[in-house]
């Protein structure tokens, strides 16, 4: 029985319809989820002269407080749960295996874009891949199709 589910959320795609059925599960179980959003590395925002507009720590701090907004968004139908978020940067696959053995994470639960055979082979896919790497239970919950991506 999953104690800690970690749903890593991309504002891409629809995955906030995932939550809900995530949700049911925690309040059924106990289980406390972490909402994770990992963007990318924030570095030093240039003109064409080359002066420094934003700096990597101002970006950061920017990144991550539209992140945590996002978060607290989708996390409107958790109400009851015990939930945490979490902003990480860098690559995504990387950042998801990452999060979820530091955080102890017994299940993850992502959405995917089901994407066609061809461009899935072509592009790979940050959900397929964690599905491969991660040495913890990995559930992928497909968005319907008339759903915006």
């Amino acid at each position: 029985m999953a104690k800690r589910i970690l749903i890593p959320l991309d504002e891409a795609v629809p995955a906030e319809s995932m939550v809900e059925a995530v949700g049911a599960l925690a309040r059924t179980t106990g289980a406390t989820v972490r909402l994770l959003h990992v963007a990318p590395i924030p570095e030093i925002v240039s003109d064409d002269y080359g002066h420094v507009l934003i700096y990597a720590d101002q970006e950061t701090a920017r990144l991550e407080a539209e992140g945590l907004d996002y978060l607290h968004a989708a996390s409107m139908g958790l109400d009851g749960i015990a939930l945490e978020c979490a902003v990480r940067y860098g690559d995504p696959v990387e950042e998801i295996l990452d999060e979820a053995q530091s955080w102890n994470a017994d299940l993850i639960a992502m959405t995917t874009r089901g994407r066609g055979c061809i461009e899935r082979a072509l592009l790979g896919s940050v959900a397929e891949q964690v599905f491969r790497k991660a040495p913890m239970a990995v559930t992928l919950y497909r968005a319907p199709r008339d759903l915006p991506a």
